[in-house]
C-alpha cells in the first residue's frame, strides 16, 4: 500500500502541479521585483541624500538582515503551523513594507522598512520551495523547482523595466509604491493553494491529507489511493518534532554543513555583484540610463541560465550541474571584471548572469531534499538564513573595497575565489539526490 508520500512522488506531471507551479512563480517574481527595485534606486538616493558608500551598503545589508531573520524564523514556524499560512502572512509583509519604503523621510526610516521587507522575503522563499517539493513528482522535481527559481529573473526584469521607465520621471518613491500591489495577490493565492499533505500527515490530520491527495489523483485520472493505513498513521503521529540542533547531530551534520557552505557563497556572490552593480557601472564611467541598459540585459540572460539548470539537474544530477555552474559563474565574473569595452561587459555580464542563477536555482531544488518532511521547512530556512550573512556582508565588503574604479577587478577576483569555494564544498561534501523520493 503506497503512503500519502509515495502517491504524490509517483503521480504524473499534469494540470494540478503547472497551476501550483505558477502561483508560486508569481509570488516567486514579486519577491524579486521588491528586492530589485532597491538596487536600482540606491544610485538615485546616494545623490539625493548624499550617502556615502558605506550607507548604502547598509540599506543592502539590513534587508538581508532581515531576510536572514525571517528565513530561520519562518521556516521554522511553518513545519508547526503549515506552509500556505507562513507563505501568505511573509507575501503580505514585504508587500506593505516595500510600499513603505516610498514613504521614508530619512535614512533611518528607510532602513527599518528595508529591514521588514527583508524579513517577509527571507520568511517566504524557503516556505514556498518546501511546499512546490513536497507535492512534486519524484521524476520531474529538480526541474519544477528550477522552474519556479527561475521566475525570479521575471520578477527582476519587472524591476528593470519600472526602474528605467519610473524612476527617472516620476522618482525613486513611485517605484516603491507600485512594490506593494503584491499585496492584493493573498486573496487569490490562500484560496488556491492547498497546504502540505506530507505536513498534514506529520501533524495528525490523515483525513485532510488523504482527501487532498484523492483529489490531485482524481484531477489527474490516476486511480485513487486507498486511505492511509493504521501502520502509516502511527508512524505520522510518533514523529516528534523537530529541534532546530538536530540539524548539526550525526544524520545530518555534512548535509548541513555543505548546505550552510553553498548558501554563504552563493549569496555573497549573487547580492554582491548584483545589489551593487548599477552603482559600481556609474562609478565605471556609465551614465544612470546606460546602467540601467546593461542589468536590463544582464537579468534577460538568467533566463536560459533557469531552463539550462532545469534540463540538466534531473538528468546528470545535482552535483554535476552545480559545480559545473558555479566554476561558470566563477570564470565569467573574474573575466567581467576586467572587460573595458562596452561589448565585454555585455557578454561576461550576461554570462555571469547565466550561470549564478541556474547556480541559484539548483541550490532551491537540492537544500529541501536533504531533511525529512517535519525539519524541511526549518533545514531550508536556516541554511538560507545562514546565507543571508553572506549578502550582509558582501555590501559592506564592496563598499571597503571600491575606493575607485581602479578596485573593480579586485573586487570580482574576490568573487571568483567565493564562487570556486563553493564548487568544491557541492563536489567534497555533497550527497547526490537525483531521483530520491522525499522522505
Amino acid at each position: 500500500m503506497a503512503t500519502i508520500t509515495e502517491r504524490l512522488g509517483n503521480l504524473p506531471l499534469g494540470k494540478f502541479h503547472w497551476q501550483l507551479l505558477l502561483i508560486m512563480c508569481l509570488g516567486w517574481a514579486f519577491d524579486a521585483m521588491d528586492t530589485g527595485i532597491v538596487s536600482f534606486v540606491l544610485p538615485k538616493l546616494m545623490a539625493a541624500w548624499k550617502l556615502t558608500s558605506a550607507q548604502v551598503g547598509m540599506i543592502g545589508s539590513v534587508g538581508l538582515v532581515g531576510m536572514a531573520i525571517g528565513a530561520m524564523i519562518g521556516g521554522t514556524i511553518a513545519d508547526y503551523i503549515g506552509r500556505k499560512k507562513v507563505f501568505a502572512a511573509t507575501l503580505i509583509l514585504y508587500s506593505l513594507g516595500t510600499g513603505a519604503c516610498g514613504l521614508s523621510w530619512n535614512y533611518e526610516s528607510l532602513l527599518f522598512f528595508r529591514f521588514l521587507v527583508g524579513f517577509g522575503l527571507g520568511g517566504q522563499l524557503p516556505v514556498a520551495i518546501t511546499l512546490m517539493s513536497e507535492y512534486s513528482p519524484t521524476k520531474y522535481r529538480g526541474r519544477m523547482i528550477v522552474l519556479l527559481e527561475s521566475s525570479w529573473a521575471f520578477g527582476w526584469l519587472a524591476a528593470s523595466v519600472i526602474s528605467y521607465l519610473i524612476i527617472p520621471k516620476y522618482g525613486w518613491e513611485v517605484a516603491f509604491y507600485i512594490g506593494a500591489i503584491p499585496a492584493l495577490y493573498v486573496f487569490y493565492l490562500w484560496r488556491m493553494v492547498p497546504e502540505s499533505a506530507m505536513f498534514l500527515m506529520k501533524k495528525g490530520r490523515v483525513e485532510e491529507a488523504h482527501a487532498l491527495v484523492s483529489k490531485v489523483e482524481q484531477d489527474l485520472g490516476v486511480q485513487q489511493g486507498a486511505k492511509p493505513s493504521l501502520a502509516e498513521m502511527e508512524s505520522a503521529a510518533a514523529t516528534p518534532a523537530f529541534s532546530v540542533l538536530q540539524l548539526f547531530n550525526p544524520t545530518y551534520f555534512k548535509r548541513t554543513a555543505c548546505l550552510w557552505i553553498l548558501w554563504f557563497c552563493i549569496v555573497f556572490s549573487y547580492y554582491g555583484i548584483f545589489l551593487w552593480l548599477p552603482t559600481l557601472l556609474v562609478k565605471a564611467g556609465h551614465d544612470m540610463v546606460k546602467s540601467f541598459e546593461f542589468v536590463l540585459w544582464m537579468t534577460v540572460a538568467q533566463v536560459p541560465g533557469y531552463f539550462a539548470a532545469a534540463a540538466l539537474v534531473d538528468k546528470i544530477g545535482r552535483k554535476p550541474t552545480m559545480a559545473t555552474f558555479l566554476l561558470g559563474c566563477a570564470f565569467t565574473a573574474y573575466m567581467f571584471g576586467n572587460a573595458v569595452s562596452v561589448g565585454e561587459i555585455y557578454l561576461w555580464g550576461c554570462l555571469m548572469s547565466f550561470f549564478n542563477l541556474g547556480a541559484w536555482g539548483i541550490l532551491y531544488t537540492y537544500t529541501p531534499e536533504l531533511y525529512p518532511t517535519e525539519a524541511r521547512s526549518t533545514g531550508v530556512g536556516w541554511a538560507a538564513g545562514f546565507g543571508r550573512i553572506g549578502g550582509i556582508v558582501a555590501p559592506m565588503v564592496v563598499a571597503g573595497m571600491i575606493t575607485g574604479p581602479e578596485k573593480i577587478p579586485l573586487v570580482f577576483m574576490m568573487f571568483t575565489a567565493v564562487l570556486v569555494i563553493a564548487a568544491m564544498d557541492m563536489i567534497v561534501l555533497g550527497d547526490e539526490t537525483k531521483q530520491k523520493a522525499l522522505s
